[in-house]
């Protein structure tokens, strides 16, 4: 018999509501990305094998991800003069670039090696992304109702200064505090409603390693937030007021991981406004994540809606 069933929780169609807007407050990249047969070790010159210019960011990322579910998104951020392209790109994905502000400084830039087995190591170069003001937070706020959504990053600046201004508004916080590093600790996350991580960031906030562990120390520091722990090929531990989900992810042949984790958190926002439930978003995000790393790049591997819903794959039984 089959260790593995076919992922086929979700309907045929899915209608996603554009009634109530999205601010992602994110990063915009320039990727370079270069093919490697392993990832460089300390000391070591090593060969590509190819190298590609793509757009990137982590919040660039995650805002395709949620209009390509289907969601209402708009993005802030600055860029250099170098990267106007990227904002042509996100128009083309119909993500609302009003508010992105484009100055005289250098576009955020991504070094990213991808090896033989899909894994990647990235170096970012933050340029633009760290030189948000606060005001210029304030300024983007000030167009969007209470209720929204407001996403946030740890690759830009005035990220506290972002996440209290959007709470004070009423609005309902996401936070993917990815890259880590010891600030994210500084944030008011008492004012998170949604923390997603991955397993060395969820050990990196808390000291622990075992998934259910990191999952259970954040749900007590943070008793009010929803927590998103995801475990790559192994799926998604959530834990809300509803008490614990764990959900399993397809198994897929993976090419390229740069991405996976926004794709998920765009998909599963976009699922939480919409017309899904609780489990049913994780379904859709896992899916839709497993759908990304059997393709290479970052933003241009982010699948859509219609390709996630045709897509069956299959995930351990259970």
């Amino acid at each position: 018999m089959s260790i593995f069933r076919a992922a086929t929780d979700l309907p045929a169609k899915i209608r996603v509501t554009r009634a109530m807007p999205i601010l992602n407050f994110g990063s915009l990249n320039i990727d370079r990305v270069l093919r490697v047969g392993h990832i460089a070790r300390p000391g070591e010159t090593i060969a590509g094998t190819s190298l590609g210019v793509f757009a990137g960011g982590k919040g660039a990322n995650q805002s395709v991800a949620l209009a390509r579910a289907g969601a209402q998104v708009a993005h802030a951020g600055k860029i250099g003069a170098d990267g106007a392209w990227l904002l042509e790109k996100l128009s083309e994905e119909k993500v609302d670039t009003r508010w992105a502000r484009v100055d005289g400084g250098t576009t955020g830039q991504a070094m990213i090696q991808v090896d033989d087995a899909g894994q990647n190591a990235i170096v970012l170069l933050a340029g633009a992304n760290r030189e948000i003001a606060p005001n210029e937070i304030d300024e983007a706020l000030a167009d969007f109702p209470a209720e929204s959504w407001f996403l946030v990053q740890n690759e830009t600046s005035s990220v506290g200064h972002a996440i209290q201004s959007a709470k004070a508004r009423g609005m309902r916080v996401a936070l993917n505090p990815a890259p880590f590093d010891s600030q994210v600790l500084e944030y008011p996350l008492d004012q998170v409603d949604l923390l997603c991580v991955n397993e060395s960031e969820g050990a990196a906030m808390t000291g622990a390693n075992a998934p259910r562990v990191i999952v259970a120390e954040l749900a007590a520091r943070l008793p009010k937030c929803e927590i998103l722990l995801t475990l790559g090929s192994a799926g998604v531990l959530y834990r809300g007021a509803s008490g614990p989900i764990h959900l399993a992810a397809p198994q897929v042949q993976a090419v390229d991981t740069t991405a996976a984790g926004d794709t998920f958190l765009g998909y599963f926002l976009a699922g939480r406004c919409g017309e899904l439930g609780l489990r049913e978003s994780l379904e859709l995000a896992c899916r839709a994540a497993a759908l990304c790393v059997t393709r290479p790049g970052a933003m241009d591997s982010i699948p859509r809606l219609d390709e996630v819903l045709a897509f069956r794959g299959c995930r351990p039984a259970g």
